[in-house]
């Protein structure tokens, strides 16, 4: 029975130029495909977050981040599993316009989906859905089933955990407050 979930890993850095690509050898080392990846400034000014998800064990993610904590451009990296956290995927879908007003009413899809209508041309129209994964799949289904699907392009992950802070400024606070004592 095979026991890997998806875990979502969160690793704060300075942006440093070749830090994603040692942190994918990380992850390619231990067989590990990234599902998603997503980088960006964090709210810590000065802080890029990269969001990567994979299928594993827990045995393996925590080797992992403990791997990726090693690393010398590294403040933090996390791993959480999806109840600890709110997520997102942003995708598009560009579709022809002459096939989606054959379907009646664009509304019912929009409304249906929570959808929204990027463009529309004569000839395309392009849709995003902001969702879970299963959720943007599903409209994607529909649309390639009903209309055919010219473009289709989904974001990786976006996650933010449920605490109230940043997890990175909770161990950043405790630093400090350890060099102030220090003094």
């Amino acid at each position: 029975m095979n026991s890997d979930k998806l875990f979502t890993v969160t690793i704060f850095s300075e942006n440093t130029v070749g830090l994603l690509n040692q942190i994918t050898i990380i992850f390619t080392r231990r067989g590990l495909n990234i599902e998603t990846l997503s980088v960006s400034p964090s709210a810590i000014e000065g802080i890029h977050k990269f969001t990567v998800t994979t299928y594993t064990n827990g045995e393996t993610i925590e080797k992992v981040v403990k791997q990726i904590d090693k690393r010398v451009d590294i403040l933090k990296a996390y791993y959480n599993t999806d109840e600890d956290l709110v997520f997102q995927e942003i995708a598009l879908y560009k579709i022809s316009t002459e096939k989606l007003l054959s379907l009646g009413s664009i509304e019912d899809i929009v409304r249906r989906y929570n959808a929204r209508i990027l463009d529309l041309t004569e000839t395309c129209t392009v849709l995003e859905k902001t969702g879970h994964y299963n959720e943007t799949q599903a409209l994607f289904n529909e649309l390639r089933e009903k209309t055919g699907v010219l473009q289709f392009i989904r974001s990786g992950r976006i996650a933010i955990t449920k605490s109230k802070v940043e997890r990175l400024s909770d161990m950043l606070a405790a630093m400090e407050k350890k060099l102030n004592r220090k003094k």
